[in-house]
């Protein structure tokens, strides 16, 4: 059984991504790049929102393994190594190694929880919101940027109720502070 991991970059007061609806947070510098590569190689599938996943198809463009650094010439290869699962019910289709699913987000991420062997990513907060809610997310890992957006888009969706539990603090490059937390199988709604 697999275990369901939402992990996103944050701002100091909670959002992925700035009131435009850009991600106004600063990019990974290699060392950090580096630790993002090696989180998405262990990713045995990743679920993906429909923002989410186009902001990420940068990754699968060609030009990725001839213009970019050797560390961002990596993550492109983890990236499109990755098998994807896209839920979205606006998308006609995707990209290489990618799935979309219109059906219902949980019952798929439940199917894939209790058939795939180690992580299952989550990315965008909108779906991280529907199967927190469901009580499928296992471990939840806020990278915190020292700076603050004011406003945007927040990790946690507004009305989520959740009892976390800690289970640790790592300092990494730029002054990013991960914060893991594992649900604590109670407070959801």
């Amino acid at each position: 059984m697999a275990t369901i991991v939402y992990a996103m970059l944050t701002s100091l007061d909670g959002y992925i991504a700035g009131a435009s609806g850009d991600i106004d947070l600063p990019i990974p510098e290699e060392e950090l790049h580096r630790h993002f590569n090696d989180e998405m190689r262990r990713t045995s599938i990743a679920l993906c929102g429909r923002r989410m996943y186009e902001t990420m198809r940068f990754w699968d463009s060609p030009e990725r393994d001839i213009a970019a650094e050797h560390v961002e010439r990596d993550f492109a290869s983890a990236w499109r190594e990755t098998p994807k699962v896209v839920f979205s019910t606006t998308l006609q289709e995707v990209g290489p190694n990618a799935r979309l699913v219109k059906a219902d987000a949980e019952a798929v991420a439940r199917t894939l929880k209790a058939d795939t062997d180690g992580e299952i990513s989550v990315s965008g907060a909108d779906l991280a919101g529907h199967l927190a809610r469901a009580g499928l997310i296992d471990e939840y890992r806020l990278y915190m940027h020292p700076v603050v957006l004011g406003g945007g888009k927040p990790y946690f969706q507004s009305g989520l109720s959740l009892a976390l539990r800690p289970l640790g603090t790592e300092r990494l490059a730029q002054g990013v502070t991960l914060l893991r937390y594992a649900s604590a199988a109670i407070g959801h709604n």
